[in-house]
């Protein structure tokens, strides 16, 4: 993997870069339906006097965005939650996809000759090149790996376990793979995200370090005593899904069985393509667990020893992060982004993808150095991962590429 990837940078007045209100031109911040860390964005460049408008399909506005440059579709948002609520996940995400145009050409309307547009994949493919023809510049926010690299490694996964199914719907790749041909520059949340990019033809000048701002106040390790040895408890959060590499899971805790004792504990949260593969690891015994609230996810990571995720794509694995922040070593694969977290042989390891048995290996040296040295220490982590850091990281990009003053 390249060595030139961007690492975390001080906050900016600390690094001598005072803030100066105002950049070269003002932004659109784009997204249908509410996530974090669009918001982060948008809230940062309000901050700076630079955001000439937040646009989505939420019925209300959001803490820190100011409501005057708050634009609501919530007709966009309805749609979305209503298809995910009462139809398949794929069929959900195939009409989300569908509605992308339609949102897009709403949020055209309003892109001035020389303003900035920040938005994902498929969400702006509009905006993007009218952005681009008047003088403005794109920024991809990149909550995955390239589209090419996202559909290639998860459709592989569908023919390895014979899933007819795509890795998701083939519309949603198309507009992902059209809006990455216009795009300025990409918020990389991760070097697995940003080598994708890399690898495709985009520079090093291009790709802006950007890992999600995450809350990990309420993950926080206990001065407690390390629950019981045996068995292992290797615990992993979040949906179990091929992409998430749940087989690879499930036969490196059986692995780590020939020798140890050993339990697998996942979310209650299984996605079509895993229902028959299951029952192929009746032999390992699996806790599941119901989705959790923040509070009781992090008590539940605490009754655990070591997390473990073998994703074979990922942006940034906020769930890694949430173990980590509870003092748990978790084995992770580089895909998951979340591995650039990682202190191989401190607080945990980093394995490739699809290898059971290096994962299985990797398990049980967490093992042995939990019960020889307790719980390791989490570092920088929550200052790594804090909204001031995002904000650091995003206005020193900006000034590096001339869009902010110093």
């Amino acid at each position: 993997m390249s060595s030139t990837l961007s690492s975390p940078v001080l906050p900016a007045q600390a690094a001598g870069n005072p803030i100066v209100h105002g950049t070269k031109g003002q932004f659109i911040v784009a997204a249908p339906e509410r996530v974090n860390y669009y918001e982060d964005y948008a809230r940062v460049l309000a901050k700076i006097d630079s955001l000439y408008g937040y646009f989505t399909g939420n019925r209300r506005g959001s803490k820190g965005i100011p409501g005057e440059l708050t634009y609501l579709n919530p007709l966009f948002g309805l749609f979305i939650n209503g298809t995910r609520r009462t139809l398949p996940g794929y069929t959900a995400e195939w009409l989300r996809a569908a509605i992308h145009p339609l949102f897009d050409r709403w949020v055209s309307i309003d892109v001035k000759p020389g303003m900035h547009v920040l938005s994902s994949f498929g969400y702006a493919n509009r905006c993007f090149k009218k952005a681009r023809a008047n003088g403005g510049k794109t920024f991809l926010e990149a909550g995955n790996s390239h589209p090419e690299n996202f559909w290639n490694t998860v459709k592989e996964e569908h023919r390895r376990w014979k899933v007819r199914r795509p890795p998701y719907p083939p519309n949603w790749n198309r507009q992902g793979r059209e809006m990455v041909k216009h795009a300025d520059y990409v918020l990389a949340p991760s070097k697995y995200v940003a080598q994708s990019f890399l690898d495709r033809g985009f520079t090093q000048e291009q790709i802006i370090h950007s890992p999600f701002a995450i809350n990990l106040d309420l993950f926080r390790p206990k001065n407690e005593e390390i629950p019981p040895s045996t068995p292992i408890r290797v615990v992993c959060t979040g949906s179990v899904s091929l992409r998430k590499g749940m087989p690879y899971l499930m036969e490196a805790v059986r692995i780590v069985r020939k020798t140890r004792d050993a339990v697998l504990v996942l979310t209650d949260s299984v996605e079509s393509s895993m229902k028959d593969i299951i029952p192929k690891y009746s032999d390992v015994p699996i806790e599941w667990a119901p989705p959790k609230p923040h509070a009781e996810l992090a008590e539940h990571l605490r009754g655990c020893h070591v997390f473990a995720l073998l994703s074979l794509e990922e942006g940034f694995a906020r769930t890694a992060a949430e173990a980590l922040a509870c003092g748990l070593p978790a084995v992770l694969t580089f895909n998951t982004g979340s591995a650039d977290c990682i202190k191989p042989g401190v607080n945990g390891e980093i394995v490739p993808i699809r290898d059971p048995q290096a994962a299985a290996e990797a398990i049980l040296k967490c093992h042995e150095r939990l019960l020889e040295k307790g719980r390791p220490e989490i570092g920088d982590l929550h200052e790594y991962l804090s909204l001031e850091q995002f904000e650091a990281r995003f206005l020193n990009a900006l000034r590096r590429i001339g869009l902010l003053e110093h």
